[in-house]
């Protein structure tokens, strides 16, 4: 091999291995900042992961809200019809959170089974709901419908 090959040489495999090492960096932080959505129905079932940050949606359970006086953490369920998840959440929710009404929220799941809200979204009008919690509910009614 002479001088001037193994120098390409050389200067090939560092090139390929600059490109290996931004290539596994850019899909670790893909990896990390990815957020799955889940319905509340998968979270009882055992699929979505603890101590993760994913999210989940559905209908704020009638009769579920419990806000603490003293501070602004707020407790409440999220149901999908076949599942119901207990989320609490520390901060001011949006003016259109209230009870049957659909929301998204971010967050982790503990191993009490509490949803861990950093952050809680709710629909913005009377028509709209989150593709995510109108797949998850469609989803539920169905199943329901073929076990009846």
């Amino acid at each position: 091999m002479t001088p001037k090959r193994k120098k390409k040489l050389v200067l090939l495999l560092i090139a390929l291995a600059g490109l290996g090492i931004a290539v596994g960096l850019g899909l670790n932080a893909f990896n990390q900042n990815i957020m799955f959505f889940f319905s509340p129905a998968d979270v009882v079932a055992g699929k979505a992961p603890y101590e993760r940050k994913f999210r989940i949606g559905g209908l704020v359970e009638e009769g579920s809200v419990q806000r603490d006086q003293q501070t602004l953490r707020v407790t409440f369920k999220v149901t999908d019809g076949g599942g119901s998840v207990a989320v609490q959440y520390e901060g001011i929710l949006p003016d259109l959170f209230r009870e049957g009404q659909g929301i998204v929220a971010n967050g982790t799941l503990g191993r009490d089974g509490v949803f861990q809200a950093a952050e809680v979204l709710a629909k913005h009008d009377e028509n709209y709901m989150p593709p995510e919690v109108a797949d998850a509910l469609a989803a539920q009614k169905a199943a329901e419908s073929v076990k009846n």
